[in-house]
């Protein structure tokens, strides 16, 4: 590809057709040819006759000229123009690109799909074909054209997994079919993987190998967990750098069903450290409520980590027929309870009327056999709509005629009565042991102590629906365990007692793992793979590479040992799973897992995105073309007569010309504030002054062109925001100029603004009072000011102190005028510790970006430029007031740096610049 002043043409030999422009004015100018002149004495009596119809002698200029532009735009278009060109070399013969695709990239997946589409159209213009191989989700390779392919990157999508051992040999063997050899493009996702072993070396004896490296750092968070009471959140960085704070917010429903940040905290990365930690104590309903903790900003998969039963301390009433008594405490119905559920459990005790209405997530009844009517009929309720209730015998159950001559709704079987006991009517000859847990049993896996024996229980009756109700049973095929659905929720009995009294299975593990097993306990943290031996979990809902939480669909269920040690996969998706009423999150990070940066070999050529994207502007150059050949046969058929427009027909022709004009349309321009989302963006808040807010915007529009002339910064054009109705969170800087006579916000837009200003975004207010304040006046644009004020949350404050970073971001000032000068400036006061520290020409203050700064010396007028870049308002007088203006623009960069980059310019290693520059 040729560039020619910037742009790129991929058929520049065309352009040669430009020379023949000339050499085409002369020859339309000679057509037709200019009249021969003869007198004729019979023409004077046709003097003072007008002709309707006239045509010109020789073409007119103009006409001459729209003709070379339409052929000039023809040839340029013809020539393949290309804006932003990549002028590296794209190389000969086939091309694979190679894709991670994984969570990893959907942080800066746009931004990933159109570097592809660059270099796809680079391969089109050197003719390679092309194959693309996503590490993912591997398949056979297949070599088609660029721009073929190209119409497929919409389609591209990150999986929530990464590439495992499986994946990358299904991707190996693939390449190892292709016949010819083949240059490789490699987009990593900036995360270390076996890739680079099994997969690299084969490509390096291919031909050239090419890493395309992601833009942003890498963020995840792995699985929540339990320590000490409360919930303990590492989060992850494959690279460290310089101190980085994220929100980490807790996402649930509300009481009205609303998804929404329950809870949201600062997250702090420290300086040079990839992981940072913070424990969070939430209130037990709020907890309750949490479905996942994710990083604010962070669209990806590992920046979500879902909660499940492990962080959910559930409610479990425990009831008994029995008083307390310290001195029977061992005898006591509930104390073997208590001691397997106080650890993972919040219990709540007392009579079963005040427990209903805290709607418990479990409810134990311990040797109850009667309730009341109205008590029993609110607990049936209760199960129907999702709870789960479960008993114990005892020696009341065993007397009383409950479920004797027909089932009970409360109760799984019917009852014999009596009971069974070692010496009884219906004895057993010694006491009996467990039996093995049928694979359909929640306690299927479980290991039975040789220990636990049952000396007595009550007798379920024979009935037909009995054995598919059985979940436990004796070595003689006893019922031990029953439990049947009722509605959405499930009743079950233990046919002993909640104590030693008539077995000793309340004294072993097995009896907590048992509860586990019902979800009556949480059993906080993650459970080990020999826990869920012989279980199957169904997936409910699966997190996608974005992070978006949907459900599973027609996956299958998954084993219970591979839900915790397989990698993820298609089979095995990160979400949330569930069995027998548990939940278990199988999140995209384990616990103990880091985010590291691969390392690349020396011969393997590494680069970023590209700063701007390629523009092909033929089909631009080329309709213009057809508007200009369209604009030519009219303004023909207008020159020769034959075709008459009255003015306003003409202005439709000019406007339906103009509107068929090519531009460009983009979704997000329709909303501006999606678009300043993705650029630095000044802002000014809309007065309800016309003529001041048109102040504002130019002056917004003055600085960000002095920004994009002189810094880094290219900000995007300034907007006017409505407090009441407009977020505030795209904009780094609030320009709010003060007037006597403005509205006062409402009180939510107060809300906005507190949380703007918390949030790390500046207001920058301007009483634009100069000439008074210094007067030493109050002015009404003072007053007024400390009336809009008084409802934020503003900190003390300080004029400017000389060793504030606000005087050393970009340039060294010492002075902050606008059109005006003289008026202190005050921003956040320093705090009452910071000293100087010796051998410096300022103090210590690395503690952020004051939130307002306020002043009068009307910097928007010295700002102020037009479309042109020329200033709209005089500042002082001949070249003390240029200077003044010059001085007010540097404040302004000065200001939006110290905002972009906060207190950098306070660390230590920019001190021997700053005083070489000051001299000193």
């Amino acid at each position: 590809m040729t560039v020619l002043a910037g742009i790129g043409f991929s058929a520049p030999w065309l352009l040669l057709g430009l020379l023949a422009l000339p050499v085409l004015w002369f020859l339309l100018r000679a057509v037709p040819p200019a009249p021969r002149l003869q007198q004729f004495p019979a023409v004077t009596l046709l003097v003072g006759l007008t002709d309707e119809e006239s045509q010109s002698d020789r073409t007119p200029w103009w006409l001459l000229l729209l003709r070379l532009l339409l052929v000039a735009a023809a040839i340029i278009g013809l020539a393949g123009p290309v804006l932003n060109p990549n002028t590296a070399d794209t190389g000969r013969g086939p091309l694979v690109i190679i894709l991670d695709a994984s969570w990893a990239g959907a942080g800066h997946w746009p931004r990933l799909q159109n570097q592809i589409e660059t270099d796809l159209q680079a391969a089109h213009r050197a003719e390679r074909p092309v194959a693309v191989l996503s590490l993912t989700k591997p398949d056979a390779l297949q070599f088609q054209s660029a721009d073929t392919w190209q119409q497929q990157i919409p389609g591209l999508r990150p999986q929530a997994w990464r590439a495992n051992t499986t994946h990358l040999s299904q991707a190996r063997s693939a390449l190892e079919n292709v016949e010819t050899d083949f240059d490789t493009l490699w987009y990593s996702d900036g995360l270390a993987s076996e890739a680079e072993a099994i997969i690299l070396p084969l490509l390096e004896t291919r031909g050239t190998v090419e890493v395309v490296e992601p833009p942003t750092p890498i963020m995840a968070l792995n699985p929540v967990t339990f320590q000490d009471g409360t919930l303990h959140i590492t989060a992850q960085r494959n690279h460290a750098g310089l101190e980085q704070t994220v929100a980490l917010q807790a996402m649930g429903l509300d009481p009205s069903g609303t998804l929404r940040a329950l809870s949201t905290t600062p997250l702090t990365f420290d300086a040079e450290a990839k992981t940072a930690e913070i424990d969070l104590s939430l209130p037990a309903e709020l907890n309750a409520r949490v479905q996942w903790y994710g990083l604010q900003g962070v669209r990806s998969a590992g920046a979500v980590a879902l909660s499940d039963d492990s962080l959910r301390r559930r409610e479990v009433a425990l009831i008994s027929a029995q008083s307390g008594n310290e001195g029977l405490a061992l005898l006591s119905p509930l104390h073997y309870l208590r001691n397997a559920l106080i650890e993972s459990t919040d219990l709540l005790e007392g009579p079963l009327a005040d427990l209903l209405p805290a709607q418990p997530d479990a409810i134990v009844l311990a040797d109850i056999a009667h309730l009341p009517a109205t008590q029993e009929t609110a607990l049936i309720a209760w199960v129907e709509e999702g709870g789960t209730l479960l008993r114990f015998a005892g020696p009341r159950l065993a007397a009383s005629d409950t479920a004797r001559t027909e089932e009970h709704p409360l109760m799984p079987v019917r009852l014999r009565a009596g009971g069974r006991s070692v010496g009884g009517a219906m004895s057993w000859g010694a006491p009996k042991t467990l039996a093995p847990f049928p694979d359909r049993s929640p306690f299927y896996g479980l290991d039975i102590p040789a220990e636990v024996e049952v000396r007595s229980q009550v007798v379920a009756q024979p009935d037909p629906r009995l054995a598919e109700r059985v979940i436990a049973e004796l070595s003689d095929g006893t019922p031990l365990v029953t439990r049947k659905s009722l509605g959405a929720g499930q009743v079950i009995l233990f046919h002993v007692t909640a104590n030693a009294e008539w077995s000793s299975l309340p004294l072993s593990g097995l009896f907590v793992e048992m509860l586990e097993r019902l979800a009556i306990s949480s059993g906080v943290g993650q459970p080990d793979a020999r826990d869920l031996e012989g279980t199957t979990w169904a997936p409910v809902q699966v997190l996608d590479g974005f992070g978006t939480l949907g459900e599973a669909g027609r996956l299958a269920g998954v084993a219970g040992t591979a839900l915790l040690t397989d990698p993820l996969s298609e089979a095995l998706q990160p979400g949330l799973y569930q069995s027998e009423g548990r939940a278990i999150a199988r999140n995209v990070l384990t616990i103990d897992e880091t985010l590291t940066p691969p390392i690349w070999p020396a011969n393997v050529t590494l680069r970023g995105f590209a700063s701007a994207a390629e523009t092909v502007l033929s089909g631009y150059f080329l309709a213009l073309a057809l508007v200009l050949l369209a604009a030519d046969i009219i303004a023909t058929l207008g020159v020769s007569g034959l075709l008459r427009l009255s003015r306003t027909a003409a202005a439709g022709v000019i406007f339906i010309t103009a509107i068929g004009l090519p531009h460009s349309v983009d979704a997000q321009d329709a909303n501006p504030q999606t678009s300043a989302a993705a650029e630095v963006t000044l802002a000014y808040v809309e007065t309800g002054d016309a003529e001041l807010d048109r102040l504002s915007e130019a002056g917004l529009h003055g600085l960000s062109l002095t920004l994009s002339f002189r810094t880094s910064v290219e900000p995007a054009n300034p907007q006017g925001v409505n407090l009441d109705q407009d977020e505030l969170a795209f904009y780094p800087l609030l320009y709010w100029p003060v007037s006597p006579n403005q509205a006062t916000p409402s009180a939510a837009a107060y809300e906005k603004l507190n949380a703007y200003l918390q949030s790390g975004g500046m207001i920058l207010f301007d009483t634009r009072d100069a000439d008074i304040s210094t007067a030493g006046a109050n002015s009404p644009a003072a007053r007024r000011l400390q009336q809009l004020a008084r409802p934020l949350d503003i900190p003390p404050l300080e004029p400017v102190p000389q060793d504030h970073v606000l005087t050393r971001t970009f340039y060294l000032l010492q002075d902050f005028p606008g059109r005006q000068r003289g008026a202190p400036v005050w921003v956040e006061a320093a705090p009452n510790d910071a000293e100087q520290i010796e051998g410096l020409p300022f103090r210590n203050l690395n503690d952020g970006v004051s939130p307002v700064v306020i002043g009068g010396n009307d910097w928007a007028s010295a700002w102020a430029m037009s479309d042109f870049g020329t200033p709209l308002y005089p500042v002082g007088r001949g070249f003390a007031g240029e200077r003044q203006r010059e001085m007010a623009f540097r404040f302004g960069v000065n200001l939006v740096m110290h905002i972009l980059t906060g207190n950098y310019k306070s660390d230590q290693v920019h001190v021997p610049a700053l005083l070489d520059r000051l001299g000193q």
